[in-house]
């Protein structure tokens, strides 16, 4: 699977570390920025990642920043994609299965790398409900 990764100076460590164990499982990644741990504004980078996605460059999206809200508040107001803020694996399990979320976003100085991992391997291996989600995922993706 394709999968782009961005993050600002927040996330970059992070972003790294994630980078590194997708390309080991065999996934191809675009990696979108940054490359320092030199302040950078994480709008710019939660865009470009998502346009990435919604243009089908990539499968799917993981952004980091330092919590994680600004850069899902950022993927979110690019048309087609759905970002969850995942802080647990449930959360990545709910994000995949009800809400159908193409991009997760995790706080780099909030969440553990291996913890990280474990969660974006959740969200990846877990299906699509479908069913009584879809509207609701329509709905979402009518709103922009």
């Amino acid at each position: 699977m394709k999968i782009a990764v961005a993050a600002d100076h927040g996330g970059f460590t992070l972003k790294e570390e994630i980078k590194e164990a997708l390309a080991a499982q065999g996934h191809e990644v675009l990696d979108l920025g940054t490359d320092s741990e030199a302040s950078v504004d994480y709008p710019f980078f939660g865009r470009k990642c998502a346009e990435a996605v919604a243009g089908g460059e990539a499968e799917r999206g993981v952004v980091c920043c330092g919590s994680g809200i600004g850069m899902s508040m950022a993927a979110n107001k690019v048309k087609g994609i759905r970002c969850a803020l995942v802080t647990g694996e449930e959360y990545a399990r709910l994000a995949a299965e009800h809400n159908h979320a193409n991009m997760i976003a995790l706080g780099g100085r909030f969440t553990a790398p291996e913890d990280a991992l474990r969660y974006i391997d959740v969200w990846l291996g877990t299906e699509w409900a479908g069913g009584r989600h879809d509207r609701r995922v329509a709905e979402l993706d009518e709103m922009l």
